[in-house]
């Protein structure tokens, strides 16, 4: 599908964004292992979540919805009910699918085989099956377990104490998940906090964790109880929507309801870094995650240096925070953040490639990029590379450029965010 988009005269409103997906993820999965029904209000209907439904239907957890309001329930009997699976798991192109299925594979006494697109293919996976297979899961695939196609042998692991090399909530998550399963206690020491979804939810489910700093312990073979999960705005989903309405003349936007998990909101505090006019107000907690609503208005932008600790807690919103440095005054520097080369495209190389068509002057640096601001933008022909957050930051891009552009393979935004484009509609000012 091919969108087409001109600058508007404004974009003003109050929307609601989709339900977060890290949370969806984690509440199919969890609901899964729970003893008893796990009702999830808001829950993301989009192509990677749905195939994590797809995989746990196949290991025999039963599910009702989801419903066009949002609703689904996992009918979970605990991880003993769960079953040999007759067929290849397909986690399409969700990273997170695979990457935490894996660990729960591990800690389940059969044989099972994790694949997913081409894409997906090519994502490494050695960072997850390394340690796994220290905890005992039997785990092949190519290139020595680094690739999927991945066959597991599970069942009988062991608690393990790890220090991730780099922070990761998807390795993090897998060895949490398994040592949920495994005997004795798991300890996960990261360099830097990741998102701590995984955590909470846990929490929630009613699994006991000690947390001191970026340490996390869980002891195996808890029981879970099904819970009432409310799943917030996706905060990565309304990042795009809120660099619009920073860099769009004329706009006033508010996004409802949006989880402001401190782990996920270094995009709040970058584009106050930048000058935009932003206000958080009825702050509340959902589901044991913050959430609030947000307001931004147009104003303009500058420059500024991200790194860091800000990195893990906004690595997926890059991509328009660098649309918005283009139209700031001055450089916008981002580093350390060379987990954008393994995600579901390399982002850096693509959102370089695609904004320099617009007449953007960026750079590549090895851990990241420098764009420099102040140019105007030209409309341009961009690709998506059927990464759903290159379509979205091309769209804003779109909307700040002069003339009619034109993205090429624009329905990958339904990985995250389907009704995306509808939605912009809806807040258009001509």
């Amino acid at each position: 599908m091919e969108f087409r988009i001109t600058p508007p005269g404004g974009l003003c409103g109050t929307v609601r964004v989709p339900g977060d997906k890290s949370i969806s993820h984690r509440a199919v999965m969890l609901g899964a292992l729970a003893q008893g029904d796990t009702y999830i209000e808001n829950f993301l209907a989009g192509a990677d979540c749905l195939a994590t439904i797809r995989c746990f239907r196949a290991l025999g957890v039963k599910f009702n919805g989801p419903t066009g309001e949002g609703i689904l329930v996992a009918r979970g009997r605990g991880p003993q009910a769960l079953q040999e699976p007759t067929r290849v798991l397909n986690a399409s192109n969700s990273g997170t699918t695979m990457r935490l299925l894996l660990g729960i594979l591990s800690g389940l006494p059969f044989f099972s085989v994790l694949t997913g697109d081409a894409s997906l293919r090519r994502r490494p996976m050695g960072r997850i099956t390394g340690p796994l297979r220290q905890m005992g899961a039997q785990i092949w695939g190519r290139q020595e377990g680094n690739l999927a196609p991945l066959a597991v042998r599970g069942g009988n692991i062991n608690a393990l104490q790890y220090t991730p090399p780099v922070a990761s909530a998807q390795v993090k998550s897998a060895i949490l998940l398994a040592g949920l399963l495994a005997e004795g206690e798991t300890m996960v020491t990261e360099p830097l906090s990741s998102r701590d979804h995984t955590e909470r939810m846990l929490k929630l489910f009613g699994a006991r964790l000690e947390i001191t700093g970026n340490t996390i312990r869980i002891r195996g073979k808890q029981r879970l109880e099904g819970q009432r999960v409310i799943v917030p705005g996706d905060i990565s989903s309304a990042a795009f929507l809120l660099v619009a309405g920073a860099t769009v003349p004329g706009s006033d936007i508010t996004v409802t309801e949006v989880g402001i998990n401190p782990t996920r909101s270094g995009i709040l505090e970058v584009l106050k870094q930048m000058g935009a006019e932003l206000t958080i107000f009825n702050q509340r907690e959902v589901s044991g995650e913050p959430v609030a609503d947000i307001r931004v208005k147009y104003s303009p932008l500058k420059g500024i240096s991200i790194s860091g600790e800000l990195i893990p807690r906004l690595i997926d919103e890059i991509p328009v925070l660098a649309v918005a440095g283009a139209v700031a005054e001055g450089r916008t520097v981002v580093r350390d953040a060379a987990e954008l080369k393994v995600k579901e495209s390399n982002r850096i190389a693509v959102i370089i490639k695609e904004l320099r068509k617009f007449n953007v002057a960026i750079e590549e640096l090895s851990d990241g990029l420098v764009v420099y601001g102040g140019r105007p933008l030209q409309a341009a022909f961009c690709r998506s590379h059927k990464d759903h957050r290159i379509a979205m930051a091309m769209t804003v891009a779109g909307f700040l450029a002069s003339g009619q552009t034109v993205i090429e393979d624009a329905d990958c935004v339904a990985v995250s965010f389907p009704g995306f484009f509808s939605i912009l509609n809806s807040l258009r000012v001509e």
